[in-house]
């Protein structure tokens, strides 16, 4: 994955290697989303992406005479930021889904209490990886499959060094021998850790991507399906959000430890739990998957204020998952309001 040189990179460069730290923005500014993603779907959390990606810049600007300008900068970029998520990997424990926890719940009397900390996997909003409108579809379609939860999810099962191999390799459509130098290892190694990676995600993911899902059901057909979504939560229809979940539906709501498995009993949370009170719901969209910002009106409050974000994973035109994140640090990462009227 070889890019062709920025004919302004050669003056920036010299100009940041003299201390000029606009030079260097300038430098690095078209690298810096694609970077956060990367860091993302290494580390599965946005937040653990900022750290990531801050440290990566400032290990790049304190290394600036290293960086031999006849290799690619983005190269160069991508093998500081993996070794930085490999540490980070090292020290943190991994990120993980609610069936990873616990069994699913058989009653909705009690959800638990919260597991806090850096635990949970946490959602990427649209705007913070998303290309350019005038993006190839085949490129975009591609993008959303590297994005979507299931497989980011999926990643967090590997050791560090597979998800860096299968990530260099299949996404970022390095050669054996660019991803081998890039982890200072050898081509075999390479090799070897990709077949184990492709082998774990494969069992972990849905045989249908996420984005084969969505482009299958069109625009339209989308559309369709979200508007009954919001009416059936909004006027607390049970009967009508039923007959949009899949027969496996499950969901999920972390921090609370808490989930449901299976449309039986994913019907009786929504009616003994969250059907008790009224809701207000607005689109928004993380992980290249169609989801809502949602709002609870509590006894006594005349504001609907954020109850969490809402994505959805969809199959063959149902809806088989309902991932919320409750956490409000993720509502405030998705830009939700802090009350609606």
């Amino acid at each position: 994955m070889t890019l062709p040189h920025d004919p302004d990179e050669a003056e920036c460069l010299q100009r940041a290697r003299a201390g000029d730290a606009a030079a260097f923005d300038r430098l690095v500014a078209l690298h810096r989303r694609r970077l956060h993603t990367h860091c993302y779907r290494m580390l599965g959390s946005p937040f653990d992406a900022d750290d990531a990606l801050q440290e990566t810049l400032l290990a790049a600007w304190r290394g600036l005479a290293s960086f031999e300008h006849r290799s690619a900068l983005g190269a160069w970029l991508y093998r500081i930021a993996t070794n930085v998520c490999l540490r980070l990997i090292a020290q943190r424990p991994r990120r993980i889904t609610s069936p990873d926890h616990a069994p699913p719940l058989l009653s909705t009397a009690e959800l638990g209490e919260p597991v806090m900390g850096p635990v949970w996997l946490e959602p990427l909003p649209d705007g913070e990886w998303a290309g350019v409108d005038d993006e190839d579809p085949s490129a975009t379609l591609q993008r959303r499959e590297h994005v979507a939860l299931a497989f980011v999810a999926a990643l967090q099962h590997l050791p560090g060094t597979q998800r860096a191999v299968l990530l260099l390799r299949e996404v970022l459509e390095y050669s054996a021998a660019e991803a081998a130098e890039l982890l200072d290892t050898s081509v075999a190694s390479v090799n070897s850790a990709l077949q184990r990676a492709q082998k774990t995600v494969k069992e972990r993911t849905p045989a249908s991507s996420q984005a084969t899902e969505l482009q299958r059901i069109g625009e339209q057909g989308l559309d369709g399906l979200l508007c009954r979504f919001v009416s059936a939560w909004e006027s607390r229809d049970i009967t009508a959000m039923v007959s949009l979940l899949a027969e496996d539906a499950r969901f999920t709501m972390p921090p609370l430890p808490s989930w449901f498995d299976g449309r039986r009993f994913v019907e009786r949370f929504f009616a003994e739990r969250v059907f008790r009170t009224p809701w207000r719901l607005q689109p928004l969209r993380g992980n290249g998957q169609p989801g809502f910002a949602c709002y609870i009106q509590q006894a006594g409050d005349d504001r609907f204020r954020p109850g969490g974000v809402v994505l959805l994973r969809l199959r063959e035109g149902l809806i088989v998952s309902i991932d919320s994140f409750i956490d409000p640090a993720v509502c405030r990462r998705f830009g939700v309001a802090d009350e609606l009227l």
